[in-house]
């Protein structure tokens, strides 16, 4: 339920004997009003929560955020939030005044949640930076705290700043994602790689979203570093280290898919391994 007040705090309002004691109190009272308990049922929100909510205000995070094929979260942060599987019964456990979670939220979840008088918001997936601070505003809005909000865009944009390259060569890269597929140019991975100083190989070679790239593919044509994210035999062939002119660097699967602070660590990973062919 919305977080108050001890009974002390609000007795102060009461009986304190100077007008600038009760109006810090009430001040005090209306912003604990103002912050909602919260459930995520998403990784991607499970890591802006957890940055923009105070302590106890997030009651738990996504199961997805305890696996390492799934998370874009640290683990020791990730520990320190109690997990649900995202069925209502778990969550009316809880018993949060919001329940944040992903665009493809099952109808009847919504109207379990509905049912029982909690506040569901979504979020899609986010395709851009700008589309991602759009989501931390929100989030942070929507917790109670707009600073933390702007702190976390602050942090972000810091970061990118940072990964400018510092020449201006045209480097081509290639991100092969679990399964043997590359992002599209419309996919945040794919900015973040722009901003880092390289040019999309794939979007050259005409491959698009979740489109499938063959090891014969790359032999026959490599980019300048191919950023593997996957685990299929065909990513770790060792002929892929004998292009002369290419070179093999690997990237997190927690780094593909959500925004947030994520995008922090994703950009500094590809300004480390772009700075590293300067």
């Amino acid at each position: 339920m919305i977080r108050s007040l001890p009974a002390l705090a609000l007795l102060l309002v009461g009986c304190a004997g100077g007008d600038e004691t009760a109006q810090a109190s009430q001040d005090e009272a209306v912003v604990a009003v103002e912050r909602p308990t919260i459930v995520s049922l998403n990784p991607c929100t499970d890591a802006i929560l957890a940055e923009v909510t105070a302590p106890g205000q997030l009651l738990a995070i996504s199961h997805y955020s305890n696996d390492p094929q799934a998370s874009s979260m640290d683990a020791a942060i990730a520990a320190k939030f109690q997990s649900t599987g995202g069925t209502v019964e778990e969550v009316l456990a809880l018993d949060p005044d919001v329940v944040v979670a992903g665009s493809f939220l099952a109808p009847v979840t919504r109207a379990g949640f509905a049912d029982a008088g909690i506040r569901v918001v979504t979020f899609g997936i986010a395709d851009s930076v700008a589309t991602s601070e759009a989501q931390i505003r929100e989030l942070a809005e929507l917790a109670g705290d707009k600073a933390a909000g702007e702190e976390l865009v602050g942090r972000v944009e810091e970061a990118l700043g940072k990964a400018a390259p510092g020449d201006a060569q045209v480097r081509t890269a290639v991100l092969w994602q679990p399964g043997g597929i590359v992002p599209g140019e419309n996919a945040l991975v794919s900015e973040l790689m722009e901003r880092a100083g390289f040019a999309s190989h794939t979007v050259f070679r005409g491959l698009g979203q979740a489109d499938y790239l063959a090891l014969e593919e790359v032999l026959a044509d490599p980019p300048d570093v191919l950023l593997v994210a996957g685990g299929e035999a065909g990513q770790g062939h060792p002929v892929l280290d004998k292009l002369p002119n290419m070179r093999r660097e690997a990237f997190d699967t927690s780094l593909i898919y959500c925004g947030g602070p994520t995008i922090i660590r994703a950009i500094e990973r590809l300004a480390q391994i772009r700075r590293s062919l300067s």
